[in-house]
Parts: structure tokens; sequence; C-alpha cells
């Protein structure tokens, strides 16, 4: 429903007492051709696509708290897709493809910007693995161009340009096409459109085990009662090996607690995404004026929502290293998701070990980025029982054949 401005108006007067629920809350029935588990932004995405592109009659999606809670609504909200293999470079420009006409698509704001997103390089040996990067990007038809320390400088004039500095600007490459996403945006507009075409979307649904016909899963049991299921599938983030060892089966992921914060706003003054490729570090600067930035992992297994305070002075020192100007702004909130980090830092797509059930996880710090193609992929498997195009190399067999899709310096960067 679209309101003019003097029913906005009435609307804030009134205590915002009438606005309509944007989905349904429906009642869980026993039965489902479709379960997703997970009510992120892949869930929600999966199960609106199971609806529109393969037209499964009944769908549902589980979520044990509230739409967008996990990390959805934890991360960082970068875009990209300047990935060095050609799996990866599909997988992920496909998903942004599927961005830039997301907003159309569910007729619903993203708030996607297309500022850039700008990687930098701190030595002629950094400078020489991105020209390397760069040539395969563009083999791969991602769009990214390299750049001069000059170049940089005028792109950005914040960063630190001294010759004393500790990390001092080499140069970088830009891929234009990424920036950043509402990632509340992204949930609740899969979720209204999903809700519209039928999709029961049900909160406070906790999966404690599976249903299971000799070897094969044929629904869940839940918090709420026991759900049969045609299909399942799960779209979890962290917490997939939890998932996982319900079904009887381990996966090559450990989970880590990845922190960020924001400053208080202020005026515009960093129009693209900046990266650092030697703290990991990483800065944006919000639509409200807060600067989000974040850096590493926790590197130690942990499923708490909050990281730990050595890690977050690292993160200020790296970005106060890179922008000296930051010194004095206050820190406004701090926070931390939960993420499944696969061996070779790609995620893992495709059918479980058992029969039933198919698995969209193992996406480690980047989960945001690809959550369109997620969900494109998770349904085509759900929907056909076998792999699309893209997905086919994420499979979990790949740990058996040793076909790695290694991305560790695509994904080291948080984001």
């Amino acid at each position: 429903m679209r309101y003019s401005a003097v029913q906005l108006i009435r609307q804030g007067l009134a205590g915002h007492t009438g606005w309509s629920p944007a989905w349904r809350t429906p009642e869980l029935a026993r039965g489902y051709d479709a379960v997703v588990i997970g009510g992120g932004a892949h869930g929600l995405a999966a199960a609106y696509y199971l609806r529109k592109i393969h037209k499964v009659k009944r769908v549902a999606v589980l979520e044990r708290s509230w739409i967008g809670g996990g990390n959805t609504g934890r991360n960082t909200t970068i875009v990209r897709s300047n990935y060095f293999f050609p799996e990866s470079a599909a997988l992920y420009d496909f998903s942004l493809r599927l961005y830039e006409g997301l907003s159309e698509e569910l007729n619903y704001n993203i708030m996607l910007s297309q500022r850039g997103v700008l990687n930098l390089a701190h030595s002629e040996h950094d400078m020489e693995l991105m020209c390397r990067s760069v040539n395969a990007m563009l083999l791969n038809g991602i769009d990214v161009e390299l750049l001069s320390a000059a170049q940089i400088r005028r792109e950005v004039q914040t960063l630190n340009f001294e010759r004393d500095a500790r990390y001092p600007i080499f140069g970088g490459f830009m891929q234009r096409r990424g920036g950043v996403a509402r990632h509340d945006a992204v949930a609740w507009g899969y979720a209204r459109a999903a809700s519209d075409l039928g999709v029961d979307i049900v909160q406070g649904c906790e999966v404690t085990g599976f249903l299971r016909d000799g070897d094969r899963i044929t629904g869940v049991e839940t918090s709420l009662g026991p759900i049969s299921a045609g299909v399942t599938g799960m779209s979890v983030a962290g917490h997939s090996g939890v998932l996982a060892g319900l079904a009887g089966f381990r996966l090559p992921i450990t989970s880590y607690a990845l922190q960020a914060m924001v400053s208080e706003p202020i005026k515009p003054i960093l129009n693209t995404v900046v990266m650092s490729t030697a703290t990991g570090m990483y800065v944006s600067q919000s639509d409200k004026g807060e600067l989000v930035f974040g850096q590493g992992l926790d590197l130690y297994p942990s499923y708490a929502q909050r990281g730990n305070l050595p890690v977050a002075q690292t993160i200020v020192a790296s970005m106060l290293e890179m922008f000296p100007s930051f010194r004095r702004l206050k820190l406004l909130r701090q926070w931390a998701g939960v993420v499944d980090v696969c061996w070779d830092y790609s995620p893992i797509i495709g059918p479980a070990p058992v029969d039933g059930l198919f698995m969209n996880c193992g996406w480690g710090t980047g989960g945001f980025k690809g959550s369109p193609v997620g969900g494109w992929t998770l349904a085509h498997l759900m929907a056909k029982g076998d792999h699309h195009v893209l997905s086919r190399p994420f499979d979990l067999g790949r740990f058996t054949s040793g076909r790695l899709v290694d991305e560790a310096a695509g994904a080291g960067i948080a984001h």
C-alpha cells in the first residue's frame, strides 16, 4: 500500500496505530510441500522463489525468533562480486544483478546504493597480487578498475596518505557496482512478497529435530509441534552445524563471532566502501551519517552475539590508522553475528547427506551479499532435486573430491 504525504503525517500524529501488517501471521499447518528453516534473507528469498519461480503450492518459513533477527540484522550491508575464481564470480555477480532489480521485483525499496567498493594495497607486493586479481576478475566478466595512489586520493581524501603511515597506500582496485543495501529492508521485502504469494511465515517456531521415514527426512519437529514436509531446506547461518547435528551428520564448518560497530552520525564524508587488505578493516557511511565498520573474526568458536573487547580494540585501531581524522568520534553501539566458516571460505549449497534435506550454509562473513542467489539456488534444489548451474561447484562433495573453491583471499576481508 502506498501512502500520501497527508496520510503519513496523520499516521505519525496518531502514534502509527493504523499501519497494516507487512506480512500475514498464519496458523501453522501440520504439513507443507516445502519447509524452509531460517527466516533470514536467504530463507525468505528461497521461499519467495519457490512460490514465484517454481510454483510450489504449500511453502512455510520457520524462524525460531523473529524475521531478520539473526545475521541478516547484524551485518554491515556490503554487496559486491569481486571474487577471484570463476565459480565464485558467477555466483556473487548473479546475486548482485538480482540486487540491482530487487526493489522493483519486490515493490519494496531495499535502499541499494552502488557507491563502489574500494580495496586498498599497502605495499608493492599487495599491488602485484592485486594486478593478478584484477586480471582474473576481468576475465570472469567482473567490472573492476585498478587504481593508483593518486587516483585513490581523488576518490577518498580522508584516507591517511602520510609518508610515515604504518600502512602506506600504494594503490588498490574499485568495483563501482558494489556498495551497500539496507539489510532489514531486504528481509522485509522478501517476507512481504512471499506472504502475498501465500507462503506461511511462522516466527517463534524453533526446529528441535527431524521426522524420518527410514533414511529420508519427511519433516521437522518444532517447538510448536511436528510438521511434515515434502522437502526441507535449511538456511540458518551460524547455526548450520547445530541443525546438521540434529539430522545426524557433520559439516566442515566452524562458527565464529564477527564484530562490527557504528559511530555517532556525522555529515557526509565517505562516499564509498573502503577495505584494507593489510588489516582486514572495512568501513562505509550509512545514510544516517554513522560510520559502519568492522574487521576480522573473533578467532575462537563461539555462538555468542557480542564479541570481545581485545578484538574490538583492534578494529578501532585499524580504522583510525586508515582515517586519523575519525579519532574524536564517539562509538554509538557494537554487536556481533555468528558466522559459519567453511575450510575454503566458500558456501555449501546442495543436498545434505540425508535424503529430503537441502543446505544453504557456510557463507562465512559474506552471507548478506549472497542472499538473493542463496535463496535462488536453494529454491531450485528444493523444487528440482538437483543443482542449479551456479550451485554445483559448491556441493558438499567438493571436500571429498578435493575440488575446493579457495576464496580465502577474496573473503579474507570480513565483507
